[in-house]
């Protein structure tokens, strides 16, 4: 085999290689993600809490075969995170304040390695995250940095049902009533995403409900 037959056989064993790995961390991720909006959305809220310890130590493992990649920092976050939201007692809430800790980290690190990765889900559920937690001391929750970086999910995703619940959730919370309504009626029309309809079914019911409680407050 010549040099040029060699370069050529070892690129295409190469691509071949990179192609595995990324079908790899995909359907990893992907069946992380099945198994959040089962709990999330069909599971039981007393049960929640057992099953989401469960996937936290599975997406540890996701997250420890693909260093470096940003995806399963996103999917390791949000599932912290919605840890955290079901952890019961005052021990489950101390331990629910080093999730959050941990998740403001992952997504962190995801922006880092691709600041444009998931459709900006770093910069939303990282967002969430600064309006939904307590401020220092507690933890850092603060409402600027939460508008800053869910408004840069959004200029990603402009379309997207989360990057639109979540803002449209934060402007609700800040009495941002008209603006809300906006925003979260945009979500409502979100293109379904191919194999995620338990997630729209699920967001779509949160986009309603915060809307009704919107008409209410009005």
């Amino acid at each position: 085999m010549n040099i040029v037959k060699k370069i050529a056989t070892s690129l295409f064993v190469s691509s071949m290689f990179m192609q595995v790995a990324i079908a790899g961390v995909d359907e990893d991720v992907f069946q992380l993600k099945k198994t959040w909006e089962q709990l999330k959305y069909k599971t039981p809220l007393n049960e929640q809490e057992k099953g989401f310890e469960l996937l936290l130590a599975q997406s540890e493992k996701v997250l420890a075969k693909y260093p470096g990649k940003a995806e399963p920092l996103v999917w390791q976050g949000i599932i912290e995170g919605t840890f955290a939201g079901v952890r019961n007692g005052i021990r489950g809430q101390l331990a629910a304040l080093s999730l959050v800790k941990d998740a403001k980290q992952h997504f962190e690190q995801a922006i880092q390695i691709d600041s444009h990765g998931s459709n900006g889900a770093a910069y939303t559920s990282l967002g969430s995250l600064y309006y939904q937690v307590p401020p220092w001391p507690i933890a850092y929750g603060d409402n600027e940095i939460a508008r800053e970086m869910l408004s840069r999910g959004l200029a990603l995703n402009p379309d997207g049902i989360d990057a639109n619940y979540f803002y449209g959730e934060f402007l609700f919370k800040r009495g941002e009533l008209n603006k809300a309504i906006e925003i979260l009626k945009k979500g409502m029309l979100a293109a379904p995403r191919e194999g995620r309809e338990i997630a729209d079914e699920g967001r779509k019911k949160e986009i309603n409900d915060l809307l009704k409680k919107i008409v209410d407050k009005k």
